[in-house]
């Protein structure tokens, strides 16, 4: 039996896709993937420069265990560097995130005051969530790259879903903004059509659902190995 380390799997999808690529080749005879702790078992005669080369097709990075520890990967990161990567990612988007629900709701839910910049001037307030949000998603960009390359290997995954929804709700803003910038008088009935802050508040969410999943992840992996 030959162990693989895997990299890119983000949900259940991704590891059933993964198995169902490798069992698939001549020579397999069996095939578990774990999403958990990012392993594969494979059973058979098919060489490991074929089974990484169907990983690879389907849209995921593999290795042998033992062999990517001499190489580096963007994507193979111990639970411990995952963790502080996704807390730091977090942590900027939140910084971000809460001036942007400030000027996108703030104003209007609590009626707070907004600096005189922004006052009666609703495409200075639009541009300032455009550009708050694509920081925020340009931090949280795993998300797109990930899901992209699940697209183009049709095999879409929560990453796909996560991407769609934020890419979709910031396009749909910048249509609304171009329309603010060609009719000025109705722009202030129209900044409440930006959605804006609902691209970067998905991508903040799912961060925290990630980072509570790497904990969690990284404790059953510990209790796992110490049971070993």
């Amino acid at each position: 039996m030959q162990q693989y380390q895997v990299t890119g799997m983000s949900c259940a999808a991704c590891s059933a896709r993964v198995e169902k690529a490798v069992s698939s080749l001549e020579g397999v005879t069996s095939c578990n993937v774990s999403l958990l702790t990012n392993s594969m078992a494979v059973e058979g005669s098919a060489s490991a420069s074929e089974i990484i080369e169907a990983v690879k097709h389907a849209g995921y990075g593999a290795s042998l265990k033992g062999a990517e520890k001499s190489s580096f990967s963007a994507e193979n990161l111990s639970p411990e560097k995952e963790i502080h990567q996704l807390k730091n990612r977090l942590l900027a988007s939140l910084c971000l995130l809460i001036p942007l629900m400030y000027l996108s709701m703030g104003h209007v839910m609590f009626q707070a005051p907004l600096p005189e910049f922004f006052n009666h001037n609703p495409l200075g307030i639009a541009f300032m969530q455009l550009l708050l949000s694509a920081v925020i998603m340009l931090i949280n960009q795993k998300f797109f790259i990930s899901g992209g390359k699940g697209l183009l290997h049709k095999a879409p995954n929560m990453d796909t879903l996560v991407a769609m929804g934020s890419g979709i709700s910031f396009l749909w803003s910048i249509i609304i903004l171009f329309s603010m910038t060609k009719q000025p008088d109705s722009a202030m009935q129209k900044l409440h059509s930006l959605y804006f802050e609902s691209a970067a508040m998905i991508l903040t969410l799912i961060t925290v659902g990630k980072l509570l999943e790497a904990r969690s992840k990284g404790k059953t992996t510990d209790a796992l190995k110490a049971l070993i």
